[in-house]
């Protein structure tokens, strides 16, 4: 205990607050929440520990507390500060499954999207879900967009769009729809959402018999896909709860310095799907599982009802969400805990079997750093660029903290100096560009930055760092002759071969996700280039049919799968083959 936590311990508030942990760099290294504060803090150093709490009260030179008027405020406040430090020994959910909805705007022109949430506190939107896909979403809406009479166009145009044209849209770019019409349309969206298509499907096979008597067999085969999809879309497939009420059930299970932490998804009595977190343990095994259920609802939607089996949770839970908990030891509910149990079980059984891939990472960055005689590096930032002998290129930047990945830091760059083959001035405008700014803006900075491509790249991202006077060492992943990743080597061009198998698999991963992103940024970046030039090389295919068209076919790839067929619903038949014609002639230059 040093001398500045023995004198604060004293000091600390019977109150609810927030404690900072801090090493001898004022750097944060843990953030937790208490109903009493000095309770809870004075614990870690006037009581013996044991493992991971010992480690990190070890590292503690002194504290910082926020007092807070309730716990729920805490609590809030906590979950804000673990994601401003990513503290070294906090240990967070990694992000869970996030289902879809399909939304339908309430007011105006009855407009579909998919929704990953919904929150919407302003209640623009009717919401139907969630799905257990996205594909399976969007196979709905565009279903929806071909049976009903939606708007289709993301902002209303000047002039009318081929769906109008054709029946699809009710045209309120250039009619003034009367609102008895739009409630008709919304109740039979919302009807058809909510099971009832009977209706429609009576329709439809009546028109299906009609071309069929009048020997248009292609439209009478069209109408017949049309309603195997209804059928596939109202035949709700998963294991059913036996009520229909929306509920998430948690379990835990613990072994040799693990928990594992079990969710079952379900949505109206549907198992969407299931999920299980191993966190290690730190401290006492209840709280730990109360937080991790706590940070996963500040990210999830809440169901009507949790269902779990642990003791003395319950109330925690309730003062900050609201949603009903119940702890189930007996009753028909007993079976779905049982479930989640055995799936908890199950998952820490896989993570020991699997232990190489899931090593304790912060001990796998701890031996990174003795490697290369640098401190930990606790923040990994990974850069690649991509191009195709010059085109569309990119740079990215990826962030590990403790060993895993953190999405929301990562960065995309468009390439903008002027020889764009040129890998060297490449990472150096996107060095550039990210430094620059969080120095301005005084961000964390990483610990490590890591680049693939040998010295070229290290030393355009050691030129970088010296000019804006940072102090981050760079270090680039090399290659055998084979073009297999074998170690890191360092701006002198020494090469430092990493010898633990766990570490060595962690690098590899972490650049197997730099490199996963650039190219799937390219990719994209460079599929809609491509698509804008397709489009506006084509005879007839002005400017409303190009967007009509980039709307039903967002990427390259949809638009090549295009039969004729399809694109004559769009636009008008001579121009469709136009298009067609276009694409093949691109194609074969691209070969």
């Amino acid at each position: 205990m040093t001398e500045k936590v023995e004198k604060a311990i004293p000091l600390l508030p019977h109150s609810p607050g927030v404690y900072l942990m801090k090493n001898k760099d004022d750097k944060v290294i843990y953030v937790g929440k208490a109903i009493n504060l000095y309770n809870r803090v004075s614990q870690y150093f006037l009581r013996p520990q044991v493992g991971k709490v010992a480690k990190m009260v070890e590292n503690v030179d002194h504290f910082e507390t926020i007092l807070t008027k309730t716990d729920k405020e805490a609590f809030l406040l906590e979950e804000n500060l673990i994601h401003t430090y990513y503290p070294r020994y906090n240990i967070l959910l990694k992000d869970g499954k996030h289902y879809p909805y399909i939304a339908l705007k309430k007011k105006g022109d009855p407009y579909l999207k998919i929704a990953r949430s919904n929150n919407d506190k302003r209640s623009e939107y009717y919401y139907f879900g969630p799905f257990s896909t996205s594909s399976y979403a969007y196979e709905v809406i565009n279903l929806l967009n071909k049976l009903f009479p939606t708007r289709k166009c993301r902002t209303i145009p000047k002039t009318p769009c081929l769906y109008y044209h054709m029946g699809m849209c009710l045209g309120p770019c250039i009619n003034k729809i009367d609102p008895q019409k739009y409630e008709e349309l919304y109740n039979k969206i919302r009807d058809f959402l909510n099971g009832d298509t009977q209706e429609i499907k009576a329709k439809l096979k009546l028109e299906m018999e009609e071309y069929s008597n009048n020997l248009e067999f292609e439209k009478a085969g069209e109408i017949a896909k049309t309603l195997k999809a209804i059928e596939h879309i109202t035949s709700f497939q998963g294991v059913e709860d036996k009520n229909r009420v929306s509920r998430d059930v948690f379990a835990y299970t613990s072994r040799n310095g693990y928990l594992s932490l079990a969710l079952l998804t379900y949505r109206r009595g549907i198992l969407l799907g299931k999920e299980a977190f191993i966190l290690e343990e730190f401290g006492d095994n209840i709280e730990q599982i109360t937080n991790a259920i706590l940070h996963y609802y500040s990210t999830h939607d809440l169901p009507h009802e949790i269902l779990i089996n642990i003791p003395n949770i319950k109330e925690q839970i309730e003062s900050i969400y609201d949603v009903r908990v119940n702890s189930i030891t007996k009753g028909d509910q007993l079976e779905l805990i049982e479930m989640a149990s055995l799936n908890a079980k199950n998952a820490l059984d896989s993570h020991f079997v699997s232990a190489r891939l899931e090593d304790d990472k912060v001990a796998l960055l701890e031996d990174l750093g003795h490697i290369i005689s640098i401190p930990t590096p606790y923040r990994v930032e990974l850069f690649d660029n991509s191009h195709i002998q010059g085109d569309s290129p990119v740079g990215v930047a990826v962030v590990f903290i403790n060993g895993e990945p953190v999405k929301k830091l990562y960065r995309k760059y468009n390439i903008e100096h002027m020889e764009k083959r040129d890998d060297f001035a490449s990472m150096k405008e996107v060095m550039l560009r990210r430094y620059k700014r969080m120095k301005e803006e005084e961000q964390d900075m990483p610990d490590l930055i890591l680049v693939d491509g040998g010295l070229t790249q290290i030393h355009a991202g050691n030129e970088i760092i010296n000019e804006l006077g940072l102090n981050i060492p760079v270090y680039g992943l090399y290659k055998n002759d084979k073009h297999q990743t074998k170690g890191i080597m360092d701006k002198e061009g020494n090469t430092y071969p990493i010898d633990n198998k766990s570490l060595f698999f962690m690098l590899v991963r972490m650049q197997d996700e730099v490199h996963r992103f650039a190219i799937s940024f390219h990719h994209d970046k460079r599929s809609k280039s491509f698509t804008k030039g397709i489009l506006d090389d084509v005879k007839g295919l002005g400017s409303k049919r190009q967007e009509i068209i980039r709307l039903r076919y967002p990427s390259l790839d949809l638009l090549k799968s295009a039969s004729l067929e399809e694109l004559s619903q769009l636009i008008p038949e001579e121009v469709a083959k136009n298009l067609l014609e276009r694409i093949k002639a691109v194609e074969k230059d691209r070969k």
